[in-house]
C-alpha cells in the first residue's frame, strides 16, 4: 500500500534549500546539556525550536521548565476521531572534546560534501527537524495534519532524561496517545533504512579516588605514597577479563543466552565484523570472545570507560601525586538486565578490590533498562510503508546497541508504543568529532514522514490502533489541552 502526499512533497523538495539553512541555525546552538556553562544555550535552543513551531503551523505551543533543562511541547489536534501520535526528539548534544579533531568549529554548521557538519547534526537535531519539516509541508498545503499530533523535544536526554518523567507525569492526562515516533536511531546504509526491534540498557558512573589532603611532590613523597591515579587505574584494569569479558562478580547473572534467540530474532541484512570496523575506522577488533561484533554492539552487554582525569595536564610535566583522580564509565545492558541491579553489582566490586590506602566514592548518573519494540504494532506497520514511499526499499529490522531512556518512560508512563524510525548513519561521528547528516537522508527522511502521517491515518482506518481505545485523548475539536 502506497500512499503518498504530492501536495506536501512538491512543497518540500521546492524549499528543501530553505530547509536546510534553518537546519544549520538550529545546529549552531552549542546545547550542551552536561555543562552548566551552557545552560543559558539549551534555554536559547528550546526558546528558537518553540518559535518555530509556531512559525510552521502549530498554534499551541509552550516551553516548559524543570527542574534542569526545559521541555518544549506543541499539539495539533484537529479531530478527536483521528489516530494520535507523540513525535519525541531531543535538541540538546554531547561536549565536543577534543575540539582539536574538529575539521570545521562543532557549532558553525557547514555544509559540504552532501553532508552537515556540526555537533548534534545528526544526534539529534537533524533528526528531529525532519519532523517538523514534514509537518510545515503538510499545514502549508492542506493547513492541517493527517493526524493528531503532540511534539515533545527535551533538553536532557544526553543527561538520562533526567525531568522528563515528572513531566510526563504531571501531564499523563494530557498527552495519552496512539503510539510515540522516534527518530534518533541508525539506518543499515545510506540506502538501506531500519526499523529497530530492541535497544540495550544502560547505566553512568564516575569513580573517583582520593589520596592524600593535598598534591605531594614525587620526590618527596613517590615510593610511599599510593598515587590515586595508579589506585584508579588498578580499580579499572580489574573490571574486565582477558578474554574481553566484564569481570564484575554475578555481571552475566542476568543476562538473556544467545542461543535461545539466534537464529529465531537475528535479522539476515546484519552487518560483517568488516563493516563495523569500516565504519570505526579501526581494524582490529576488541571484546568478549564468542560473538560477532554486530552482536556484542547490540545483544551482549558492554563496559566502557569513557574518561580519566587527574593530575597534571598541561605543558611539559609536573613532578606532583594528585590529591585524587576521577573515571567516568557506561554500561550497555543487555535483555533482562536490571541496571539498579548492576548499580549493585559495582558497588560490591569496588568495595571488594580498592586499596586500603584510597578512599573511592561511586555517583550514579542514569539508569535505564533494555527496551524491545512491539513489531506487531500497526505504528510500526504504517512506518514500515513509509520507508518505502520514501527510500523506495522496505526496512530491515535491526537490534541497537544505543539507549534511548525515553522509550521505556513512555510505555510506563503514558502506555503507548513507540517507533523507532532513524534516518542517521553509523559513520556519522555521534558523540565524536565531525559529527554529520546526510542531507540526502535529510531529504528523504522528511518524505517518509510525511508518509508515515498518512499511512497512520490509514493503519486507523482498517485496524484500531493498538491501545488506542483507553489512550486516545477523549477531547471535543478545537479543545485546549496542554
Amino acid at each position: 500500500m502506497t500512499v503518498r502526499d504530492t501536495a506536501a512533497s512538491r512543497y518540500a523538495i521546492k524549499n528543501l534549500p530553505r530547509f536546510v539553512t534553518e537546519l544549520r541555525q538550529v545546529v549552531i546552538f552549542p546545547s550542551i546539556s552536561s555543562q552548566p556553562g551552557h545552560a543559558a544555550d539549551v534555554l536559547r535552543c528550546a526558546r528558537w525550536l518553540a518559535s518555530h513551531l509556531k512559525k510552521i503551523g502549530f498554534r499551541q505551543v509552550r516551553v516548559f521548565p524543570t527542574k534542569g533543562h526545559p521541555v518544549v511541547y506543541a499539539q495539533a489536534l484537529d479531530s478527536s476521531s483521528l489516530p494520535t501520535v507523540v513525535v519525541y526528539g531531543h535538541y540538546d548534544v554531547q561536549p565536543v572534546d577534543p575540539l582539536r579533531e574538529w575539521t570545521s568549529p562543532p557549532f558553525v554548521a557547514v555544509v559540504r560534501d552532501g553532508k552537515i557538519y556540526g555537533r548534534g547534526a545528526s544526534d539529534d537535531k537533524g533528526q528531529l527537524f525532519l519532523h517538523l519539516k514534514a509537518f510545515e509541508s503538510c499545514f502549508a498545503t492542506r493547513r492541517r495534519l493527517p493526524v493528531n499530533v503532540k511534539c515533545i523535544f527535551e533538553g536532557e536526554e544526553e543527561i538520562g532524561s533526567t525531568n522528563l518523567p515528572a513531566f510526563l507525569r504531571q501531564h499523563a492526562r494530557s498527552l495519552k496517545a496512539d503510539a510515540a515516533v522516534v527518530s534518533d536511531t541508525r539506518m543499515l546504509s545510506i540506502n538501506q533504512p531500519a526499523l529497530i526491534r530492541s535497544l540495550r540498557g544502560g547505566a553512568g558512573f564516575e569513580i573517583t579516588v582520593r589520596g592524600p589532603k593535598h598534591d605531594l611532590h614525587s620526590g618527596t613523597f613517590g615510593g610511599a605514597v599510593h598515587n590515586p591515579i595508579q589506585a584508579l587505574c588498578e580499580i579499572l584494569a580489574r573490571m574486565h577479563n582477558p578474554d574481553g569479558s566484564i569481570a564484575i562478580p554475578g555481571f552475566y547473572d542476568q543476562v538473556r543466552e544467545l542461543s535461545r534467540i539466534r537464529h529465531e530474532e537475528l535479522e539476515p541484512f546484519v552487518p560483517s565484523d568488516r563493516e563495523i570496523l569500516h565504519d570505526a575506522e579501526t581494524e582490529v577488533p576488541w571484546g568478549e570472545a564468542g560473538f560477532s561484533l554486530y552482536e556484542r554492539t547490540t545483544l551482549r552487554p558492554a563496559l566502557t570507560i569513557n574518561g580519566i582525569s587527574g593530575g597534571y595536564q598541561g605543558p611539559l610535566i609536573k613532578a606532583v601525586i594528585p590529591s585524587s583522580a576521577t573515571a567516568k564509565l557506561s554500561f550497555r545492558l543487555a535483555a533482562d538486565q536490571n541496571p539498579k541491579h548492576v548499580e549493585w553489582l559495582l558497588e560490591r566490586f569496588i568495595n571488594q578490590v580498592k586499596p586500603p590506602t584510597v578512599q573511592v566514592e561511586l555517583k550514579t548518573f542514569s539508569l535505564t533498562p533494555p527496551a524491545a519494540i512491539d513489531l506487531e504494532h500497526p505504528a510500526m506497520r504504517a512506518a514500515a510503508l513509509a520507508y518505502q514511499d520514501g527510500f523506495g526499499v522496505s526496512p530491515v529490522y535491526l537490534h541497537s546497541g544505543g539507549t534511548i531512556p525515553v522509550v521505556n518512560t513512555l510505555q510506563s508512563i503514558l502506555g503507548i508504543p513507540t517507533v523507532l524510525m532513524g534516518f542517521a548513519l553509523s559513520s556519522d561521528n555521534m558523540h565524536a568529532p565531525n559529527e554529520k547528516f546526510e542531507l540526502r537522508n535529510f531529504r528523504r527522511g522528511i518524505h517518509t514522514c510525511i508518509s508515515f502521517l498518512h499511512h497512520m491515518r490509514s493503519v486507523a482506518r482498517t485496524t484500531r490502533v493498538a491501545a488506542g481505545a483507553q489512550n486516545r485523548p477523549a477531547v471535543p475539536e478545537g479543545e485546549r489541552e496542554l
